[in-house]
């Protein structure tokens, strides 16, 4: 497995490596350079990182050519007056590409707050039918504001970008993206064991990942544990890691066995009993 295919048929690398977090707000060429020289090509940036600039110049230094590239921005919060089409275009300016491969809201809020959310995702489709885009979709989108804009939608998103932990919170989510084949982009995904250590997660992932590793005979990590466990639910995987050694394990996460069913549901059932909300609190109770 190489891509994902979304909803109107655009593949999307199963991998992506963000900008944000660590980089938030700070130059990030040089990792970029790094993740593509070792062979990752989705690169999941934002207006909010306030580093699309950089993005490109790692991007440039890499030269990788734009044709063997998936570019990924979200949308921030519209300034007055502005449109969604207007902050695209800036964001093209800045990544130095005439269209980005998928466009996202980065949150529902304020716009779901205001009533204007629906109106929000007209201008996306917009967006989707100039070709500035070609997929657009959603981050942060809990059933909720998924419901608004699918009420009478010429375009169901393609991407909603989801920070999973914990389970029990992102099911209901999940399952209706699934329903109407939104496919789910991953961020945060090594949480359990790099923000929430001594969560119930950290009694299950051993066992498991000795099975694998039996069963594999080669070493398999907990993080790749947890991967796994995104990519058999569908899911893109999207690491903000800078280590040329993490990107090379998250990309031997697909070459790792496949979890058991009963593996999953242990994954889930341990998960569900913390709720962990690292980011995007002011949506996610």
């Amino acid at each position: 497995m190489s891509t994902i295919t979304l909803n109107d048929g655009s593949p999307v690398p199963w991998l992506a490596f963000g900008t944000g977090t660590a980089l938030y707000g700070k130059d990030a060429s040089d990792f970029v350079k790094v993740a593509i020289e070792n062979g990752i090509t989705h690169l999941d940036g934002a207006q909010m990182y306030n580093n699309e600039e950089t993005l490109a110049a790692g991007i440039k230094a890499s030269g990788k050519p734009r044709s063997e590239l998936y570019i990924t921005t979200k949308l921030k919060i519209l300034e007055p007056g502005q449109t969604a089409t207007e902050a695209l275009r800036v964001s093209l300016r800045k990544l130095d590409v005439d269209y980005v491969d998928l466009f996202l809201i980065h949150s529902p809020s304020p716009a779901n707050k205001e009533g204007k959310l629906k109106a929000l995702w007209e201008e996306m489709e917009e967006i989707h039918s100039q070709g500035l885009a070609k997929s657009i979709g959603v981050s942060n989108f809990r059933v909720e504001d998924l419901n608004v804009i699918l009420e009478g939608a010429k375009v169901i998103p393609a991407v909603n970008q989801l920070h999973p932990y914990v389970w029990k919170a992102a099911q209901p989510i999940y399952e209706l993206c699934k329903e109407r084949g939104i496919v789910i982009a991953s961020y945060g995904g090594q949480t359990p064991i790099v923000r929430a250590v001594g969560g119930p997660l950290d009694a299950v992932l051993p066992a498991i990942r000795e099975r694998l590793e039996k069963t594999r005979g080669e070493p398999v990590t907990s993080g790749q544990v947890l991967g796994k466990w995104i990519l058999q639910k569908g899911a893109i995987l999207v690491t903000t890691t800078s280590k040329a050694s993490r990107i090379k394990e998250f990309l031997d996460t697909k070459n790792v066995p496949d979890l058991t069913e009963e593996e999953v549901h242990v994954i889930e059932e341990a998960g569900e009993k913390l709720h962990k909300r690292i980011y995007m609190r002011h949506v996610f109770e």
